[in-house]
């Protein structure tokens, strides 16, 4: 999901749009697609230092403006939840009154039917992957979590909630953290999923609790990777999973389907390159939305103690379309150099760690990127993992290379090498079946939940 532009950001002082303004209603695929992507030059980058005392009092002040905006609109809408207004999803007590809600406010003009069609689409897969983990009360879990789903996305086709550059997790009145948690972990086999090197988890939150930044470089699966992360941290790295800064695309922030999960997470919300240009008389208005994110990204920064998730490869794995196996697909090197640049220049301590997820089976995404909105969902009952290497240090790995073009790819190679060790041992435990031994020296797997 994503574009960066470090350059226009030290420069300009030009009002930018909020992110996204939706002028109507779309049904959008989920998904988090979380990468970024600076577009750099030897020029831009050579005032890139100053990126945090370029935040003028204009720009400060645009910043400051906008913020009060949002939370007004994040204060209103929170309260929006709890009126009075159609209950025919938080009703239903059978599957027939769930599906014959939807029929009914789609027949009253109130659901788009691409939105009903979804609704109906999402019910029937999410019942089928339940039923698949054997749970005795697989039906009572369905019709509980697509209730509540539902009704969050009819509510937010009543009244769409409009994401601000920096999205902070909505925790009340409703909790739609807790809300995703609670629907996904049915998705998940806990008995045959795991996470490597737990005690590198617990280093990145001491140092978090120092005031350090951390910055996760990863691989990106599937439109839970969220909650994924979160419920395999939950038990043993509570403070990663309720903090975690995703950098996240503007599908899953205008998608009614996905928006609900979307609000609770900690969002820097931006557009993403590989749409950027589908509608070329807004790519100009998109840009600067970008430009909005990267200051707010530089603000959380400079107060230290942030955790950011990024991909940069730009989007989701897809398997090799001959062999059918799944791989990390390759990181973007500007990304991860510009990234990288943001923690080191924050003013605070900055860290960069190469983290694995293998979950692409619990919700796949379509073979091949499509233009095109509306991407059927499938959703699976499975294993999956999570790893997090040792901190790799930029100027160690590059220690030999003076050119600077070229001490950017070796880092950005250092990085990927190591997602794809961590994503084998994951993959033999997970789908070679070999559980815990599959454990190597460099990646020590456990099941902290146990």
């Amino acid at each position: 999901m994503i574009l960066y532009t470090p350059a226009p950001f030290l420069t300009t002082t030009e009002p930018s749009p909020p992110f996204p303004r939706v002028s109507k209603l779309c049904f959008l695929t989920p998904s988090y697609s979380l990468s970024l992507r600076f577009r750099s030059t030897a020029r831009r980058f050579t005032s890139f230092p100053c990126v945090l005392s370029s935040l003028n009092l204009h720009a400060m002040a645009e910043l400051v403006q906008d913020k009060e905006v949002f939370a007004s609109a994040e204060v209103d809408y929170s309260k929006k939840k709890n009126r009075t207004r159609s209950r025919s999803f938080l009703d239903a007590t059978t599957e027939q009154e769930l599906l014959s809600g939807i029929r009914k406010e789609s027949e009253a003009g109130k659901l788009p039917s691409n939105v009903a069609a979804g609704m109906k689409e999402l019910y029937q897969n999410y019942k089928t992957a339940v039923l698949q983990s054997g749970i005795p009360n697989a039906h009572e879990i369905v019709l509980e979590n697509m209730a509540a789903a539902l009704d969050l996305v009819f509510l937010d086709v009543e009244d769409p909630f409009i994401f601000s550059p920096y999205h902070k997790a909505l925790r009340k009145p409703y909790d739609y953290y807790e809300f995703g948690q609670k629907y996904i972990r049915p998705l998940i086999d806990f008995r045959n999923s795991y996470v490597g090197n737990v005690s590198i988890f617990n280093e990145i939150q001491e140092k978090l609790q120092q005031g350090h930044n951390i910055v996760l470089i990863s691989n990106h699966q599937t439109e839970a990777d969220p909650a994924v992360i979160a419920l395999l941290l939950e038990t043993s790295s509570p403070h990663i999973a309720e903090n975690l800064i995703y950098v996240a695309g503007d599908r899953v922030v205008t998608d009614p389907l996905c928006k609900p999960f979307s609000m609770g997470r900690n969002l820097i919300c931006v557009y993403s390159k590989k749409h950027m240009n589908d509608d070329p008389e807004h790519s100009e208005e998109k840009r600067k939305a970008n430009i909005r994110s990267l200051k707010e990204m530089a603000l959380l920064l400079r107060g230290g103690s942030q955790i950011v998730w990024i991909a940069p490869s730009g989007g989701r794995d897809r398997p090799d379309p001959l062999s059918g196996e799944w791989y990390p697909a390759h990181f973007d090197a500007s990304s991860v150099d510009n990234m990288r640049r943001l923690a080191e220049h924050s003013g605070a301590p900055g860290h960069v760690y190469p983290l694995a997820l293998l979950c692409h089976d619990i919700m796949p995404p379509p073979p091949q990127v499509e233009k095109e909105i509306g991407e059927r969902r499938v959703i699976s009952f499975h294993g999956v993992g999570l790893s997090v290497a040792p901190e790799i240090s930029f100027s160690e790995v590059t220690a030999a290379y003076e050119n600077p073009e070229e001490a950017k790819e070796v880092y950005t190679e250092a990085l990927y090498k190591s997602v794809t060790e961590q994503y084998n041992v994951l993959k033999s435990a997970v789908h070679g079946k070999q559980g815990l031994r599959a454990s190597i020296p460099t990646v020590s797997l456990s099941q902290p939940w146990n």
